[in-house]
């Protein structure tokens, strides 16, 4: 899941780095050209295949995917730079624990293809939050969690495996980190702002072959070079830096290191945390995140999109052997590098006192590989960067066009597109204006940063969309005051563990009990039953009640009812009205036979651009 994808170290340029910028070898050079020619190749193809010149075409690729490219861009989507980088880094620190993340999303995504996907194909809807609007009414729901998506897009996801991938380059080729970062997101946005979801979709199918075609050659040399399965076994927990703290398990590997279950009370991933905690944020991530949900809903029917979920499926088994296990053996052939123990030594191995295991996948690339293959890998740790901005441009873009930009005004189809292919240049120069904080995010702060993110924010989201799919007692109010509630608890929580970082292992911890004693996978199920319960018991209040036409077709149950709408509108996601007319927006639901306060909550504030004028609805 997406809570294992981000480095929580800054390699530093090594002495060699600093003599000055490198030049890779002609092979490496031209292995890249023709990836990069490959990629522009493929997206110039979609683009010229696809219909782009609507809605439809342009945010869904009209709709007309198959299983193969859904599943690939499935999985293109999830790996990312940041994947590499920190399932690797994982591995080398705490053993095989961390893939937990990878086989619980296994399971995820087929509940997103077997109970989730149609429920969302029945409603027609185009984005999450606009699911949301459907099925509860009104906007305040839709726009807050529009809002929240993008702010969890924008400062983590894209920053993240951006700035994993330019220090990737950054160490092979000395180049300056924002020149790295500029060149790839002007590559990654021209074919995401062009080609629309279809042009992201097909060169994602491209780049996951390219990506496992890379990762498999590199996880073959690892074990040539350490002797295979029984090798990593056995020198794994003598894989000790020679200098480290004396007295203290600094450097040590720990003992469960070959444990996927592990202890309930004292280890760092608790079997009940794994089986439950990790499983409601998943869950967010997995089904109803816009940016995998929006890959699925480009299929052309449900069949194609539970095959794209099956092929994900499979594909979410070979992180833990190209990734979790290489960064494992990294340790084992370089362990005063990517185990060191020592603050001091740490600062002049990567420039991070606390820990250096985030180079251990670019450590193996650069060690192991010859010239060539080196090149093949650059250009899978750029596939996989490039995969995951496309598919997170695309799916914002999409968010802030069909979810907000038409409710601040009445807007033209054409203007639709323009908006839209606008806000990823506002993303791309947000991005690059972000990354002196990613730099500046030292010493685990990124990891917990965006760890925190994972287990404080998404539980909540998770809990409403499982309700409003599968309860049909749940109702506007209900939702919103469960996500409200839920969010500030969680946001109590992540504060009070920026106050009280985790203690370093040759610190005394002094936390409150309540941080120490709490695993923060503990405080996912507490969070996740507070917000339930706060669901169940406003929904269950007699004056608050969804009309039939907010369940028909959006809930589990009713998922198969006959269509009450007209033909004209069937695409209502799609309906844009004629700013020039007094048409209205045509809806699923009808305004008249369900409650006002549903459509109208208290104290929101609406800007109505047409008019200039701020609404208040009481």
């Amino acid at each position: 899941m997406a809570s294992t994808e981000m480095p929580n170290v800054s390699p530093a340029p090594t002495k060699e780095d600093s003599q000055g910028p490198k030049s890779l070898p002609a092979a490496d050079i031209a292995v890249l050209v023709v990836y990069f020619l490959l990629i522009l190749a493929v997206g110039l193809w979609s683009m010229w295949k696809t219909k782009r010149s609507t809605v439809n075409g342009y945010f869904l690729a009209g709709k007309n995917m198959t299983w193969w490219p859904v599943g690939t861009s499935l999985f293109a989507s999830n790996v990312g730079s940041g994947h590499f980088i920190g399932l690797a880094g994982s591995g080398a620190a705490a053993g095989i624990g961390p893939v937990a993340y990878e086989w619980n999303g296994m399971l995820m995504v087929l509940v997103l293809g077997w109970f989730f996907l149609p429920i969302y194909i029945a409603s027609g809807v185009t984005t999450m939050p606009e699911y949301l609007q459907r099925r509860f009414g009104g906007k305040r729901i839709q726009i807050f969690i529009a809002i929240l998506y993008l702010f969890i897009y924008i400062f983590t996801k894209i920053s993240v495996d951006m700035y994993a991938g330019a220090v990737f380059i950054q160490q092979a080729l000395g180049w300056d980190i924002y020149l790295a970062v500029v060149l790839l997101l002007v590559i990654t946005a021209f074919y995401t702002v062009a080609g629309g979801l279809a042009a992201v979709i097909y060169t994602d199918a491209a780049q996951t072959l390219v990506m496992l075609m890379g990762a498999l050659t590199l996880m073959g040399f690892s074990f040539t070079e350490v002797g295979g399965w029984q090798a990593v076994f056995d020198r794994y927990s003598s894989a000790i830096p020679s200098i480290r703290p004396p007295n203290t398990t600094c450097g040590i590997p720990r003992e469960d290191a070959f444990h996927l279950f592990r202890d309930p009370l004292t280890s760092d991933l608790p079997w009940p945390g794994v089986l439950l905690g990790m499983s409601i944020p998943s869950m967010w991530y997995w089904c109803s995140d816009q940016v995998i949900v929006q890959r699925s809903l480009a299929a052309k029917n449900l069949l194609h999109a539970k095959g794209g979920s099956l092929l994900a499926a499979y594909l979410k088994v070979l992180p833990f052997f190209m990734m979790l296990l290489p960064g494992m053996i990294s340790r084992i052939l370089y362990p005063d590098e990517v185990a060191c123990a020592d603050p001091e030594e740490c600062k002049k191995v990567c420039g991070n006192s606390v820990s250096c295991s985030d180079i251990a996948y670019a450590k193996l690339v650069m060690e192991l590989l010859p010239s060539g293959l080196r090149g093949l890998m650059m250009a899978v740790l750029l596939a996989a960067l490039m995969s995951s901005l496309t598919s997170i441009f695309n799916s914002s873009s999409t968010l802030f066009t069909m979810d907000l930009w038409r409710h601040m005004r009445r807007a033209s189809e054409w203007e639709l597109m323009i908006v839209g292919r606008v806000f990823v240049l506002v993303l791309v120069v947000v991005s690059v204006l972000w990354i002196p904080l990613v730099q500046a995010s030292q010493g685990g702060q990124l990891f917990i940063y965006i760890q925190s993110i994972s287990i404080y924010l998404q539980p909540p989201v998770s809990v409403v969309f499982l309700m409003g799919c599968f309860w049909k007692r749940t109702n506007e109010k209900g939702a919103f005051w469960g996500l409200v509630l839920g969010l500030l608890v969680g946001l109590v929580r992540m504060i009070l563990d920026f106050i009280y970082p985790v203690p370093q292992c040759y610190e005394t911890d002094s936390r409150p009990d309540v941080i120490k004693y709490v695993h923060y996978l503990y405080f996912s199920i507490i969070l996740s039953l507070f917000t339930l319960t706060v669901v169940v018991c406003i929904s269950l209040t007699p004056i608050y009640k969804s009309c039939v036409l907010q369940i028909s077709r959006l809930t589990w149950f009713a998922r198969l009812d006959p269509v009450q709408r007209s033909e004209a509108d069937k695409e209502a996601a799609f309906h844009i009205p004629d700013p020039g007319t007094h048409e209205t927006e045509k809806s699923s639901v009808n305004i008249e036979e369900c409650p006002k306060e549903n459509f109208f909550p208290p104290l929101f504030f609406v800007l109505d651009f047409n008019t200039l004028n701020t609404k208040m609805y009481l």
